[in-house]
């Protein structure tokens, strides 16, 4: 079994995003291949939790008016206070 890989990002860290986030099918009210967030945009982690089939961190992002997405570790970056 592999181990869960320990998130580096935390609760109510604010991020911004790597690269255009697309809706894979996950998001269920955009269209597949959406654009649900542009590069650059800034929002603020709600929740962490486990992929567990991959065992990897997943971030819950506010990124304004209320739209949570989903995030991997390489597509967020954290912002300096």
């Amino acid at each position: 079994m592999i181990e869960p890989r320990l998130p580096k990002y935390q609760w109510g860290q604010r991020v911004k995003a790597l690269a255009d986030l697309i809706n894979d099918g996950s998001f269920p009210n955009a269209p597949v291949d959406a654009r649900l967030v542009g590069a650059g945009a800034t929002g603020e982690i709600v929740q962490v939790g486990t992929h567990t089939e991959a065992n990897q961190p997943i971030y819950l992002v506010e990124f304004g008016d209320h739209l949570v997405v989903g995030c991997l570790e390489e597509e967020i970056l954290p912002l300096e206070r």
